[in-house]
């Protein structure tokens, strides 16, 4: 029995995040959004944190990530949009709305998400990380702008 992929894809599993999970690099941020989905659903939080922007990833909480992940039933997801916003490095943003089920009853979250491409390597943008590089520091994302012309906009 095939089991499907939990992004709403009609695909596989194996076919679709599940390549992403085992190594493979998504070639948008689309893409990556929907795999970032695929993995809360599996408990995938290495994943989560290795797609997470690598200045931000030492600051997450990947209990709670853990926990989340857990104790939710996921019911769902929708890509709105996806919106290549080029630049250097590339970026994008991704509208969608993710729906579970937990203590608290039936949830849906709808977030348009931030994306940066570094080395072919699509990344998240996590709004809830806060940096501490100063205005005028290198971005962290390696582009080789000052931070507040770069990533500090999306954060």
């Amino acid at each position: 029995m095939t089991t499907l992929c939990p992004c709403g894809s009609t695909l596989a599993l194996a076919d679709c995040c599940g390549r992403f999970h085992a190594g493979a690099l998504p070639d948008s941020a689309e893409m990556l959004m929907r795999s970032r989905y695929s993995a809360y659903v599996r408990g995938l939080i290495d994943y989560l944190v290795a797609t997470t922007l690598p200045a931000q990833q030492a600051a997450l909480d990947r209990a709670a990530m853990a926990e989340w992940s857990a104790q939710s039933q996921w019911l769902g997801l929708q890509v709105e949009e996806h919106r290549p916003l080029g630049g250097t490095p590339p970026r994008a943003q991704v509208t969608f709305t993710a729906r579970w089920r937990d203590a608290g009853g039936e949830q849906a979250h709808r977030e348009r998400s931030d994306f940066v491409c570094l080395d072919g390597r699509w990344y998240f943008i996590d709004p809830t990380v806060r940096l501490t590089q100063g205005r005028n520091d290198p971005c962290p994302c390696g582009s080789g702008a000052k931070f507040k012309k770069c990533c500090a906009p999306l954060l």
